[in-house]
């Protein structure tokens, strides 16, 4: 009964503004809000400039939300993801650290060095809550014409296809700064292609996770 229970929590005709929702939004408001002040006195352009993104995704994300009532989980894990990318780019990490270029962020941190960055860390899990979203807003359109979606191979190859595809979207947003502004830490082709890889990872993970879940669902269900 535990995975059945877990994926109920949340019933979409439940409140749009619950209370996890208000705390959550309420936190990730506070902490933009602080990272926007932090990088404006620091001089980190690129980072204040990542706060308000960040805020834009936010209002988008209401609206999804209040479209399909995304569970309680994924608002946490969205706010989560938040606090993981601005950390990222303005918390320093020590001079014995090994980093990819000059600039001494936790993105540029490489936990194995040449192979693996807290970049790719932060971009797998993002794209795979994102992937998350995406299964859920398609089983949201299934229920409101009154059918079930199932974790057949081809909604999850879609669902996969949808997170690498906004995963794309943000490194297309993240070119015109590069062409404006200076001393911003995106890296180059390489980093783009670890981070589209990532984006892949993380996405796959989650169709695997949500297919498997819905396995034990099933099994739960016939006992």
């Amino acid at each position: 009964m535990g995975i059945a229970k877990f994926r109920e929590e949340y019933e979409h005709d439940e409140p749009f503004w619950n209370p996890q929702v208000k705390t959550a939004s309420g936190l990730t408001i506070t902490f933009l809000l602080a990272a926007a002040i932090f990088s404006l006195s620091s001089g980190n352009d690129w980072f204040f400039v990542n706060a308000i993104m960040m805020g834009i995704v936010f209002v988008i994300l209401g609206y999804v939300h209040q479209n399909v009532r995304l569970t309680n989980a994924t608002i946490w894990a969205l706010s989560g993801w938040c606090v993981l990318h601005m950390v990222g780019g303005l918390i320093p990490v020590p001079a014995t650290w090994p980093i990819e270029g000059d600039t001494r962020v936790l993105y540029s941190w490489w936990l194995i060095p040449d192979f693996l960055k807290y970049d790719n860390i932060v971009h797998a899990y993002g794209f795979g809550v994102t992937t998350w979203v995406c299964w859920q807003g398609l089983a949201m359109g299934f229920k409101k014409v009154g059918a079930t979606l199932q974790p057949t191979f081809g909604m999850l190859l879609l669902c996969w296809a949808a997170g690498m595809g906004l995963g794309s979207l943000n490194e297309i947003i993240e070119f015109p700064p590069t062409m404006i502004l200076a001393d911003i830490n995106l890296g180059g082709y390489v980093n783009t292609s670890f981070d589209l890889i990532s984006n892949m990872v993380g996405s796959l993970v989650a169709v695997i996770t949500i297919w498997y879940c819905s396995r034990l669902t099933e099994e739960d269900e016939e006992e």
